[in-house]
């Protein structure tokens, strides 16, 4: 049942997908869309150190995702560092041809050393499909 779920979440999520991220600061939950790539137990995107998303995960990692796939989680986040730090480099390739839609439009400035990968290491969720409910512990 757990290896169907996993491989549902590579299925769905094993690309360019929107998610609603949860954080909170001062036990006030924020929430936005955000892409993310899926694998592995982990959710990436790249962002920017000065987003409140990282101000606020910097205080306190733990967070919500949900989707439009029926699927939510809570997890970690962890800022992995600059998308062009040397020991990013083949997860940074993979995010750049995963999101190659939007990448290079404006959004993203590789040249700015505050452009960083964000993790959200999944600890549980819970996804639907074709009526049946899989929880999943990380």
């Amino acid at each position: 049942m757990r290896n169907k779920a996993l491989q549902l979440l590579d299925e769905k999520f094993g690309k360019d997908t929107l998610i609603a991220l949860a954080t909170c600061d001062n036990n006030i939950p924020t929430v936005r869309i955000v892409n993310s790539y899926y694998e592995n137990g982990c959710f990436y995107t790249v962002t920017h150190n000065s987003t409140a998303k990282m101000k606020q995960t910097e205080k306190n990692p733990i967070v919500s995702i949900c989707s439009e796939q029926w699927f939510t989680a809570q997890g970690t986040a962890e800022n992995l560092g600059y998308v062009c730090d040397s020991k990013n480099q083949e997860l940074a390739d993979k995010l750049r041809k995963v999101f190659a839609e939007w990448y290079y439009n404006g959004h993203t400035n590789e040249a700015d050393p505050n452009t960083c990968i964000l993790c959200i290491h999944l600890t549980k969720g819970v996804l639907y499909h074709n009526g049946e409910r899989f929880e999943i512990n990380f």
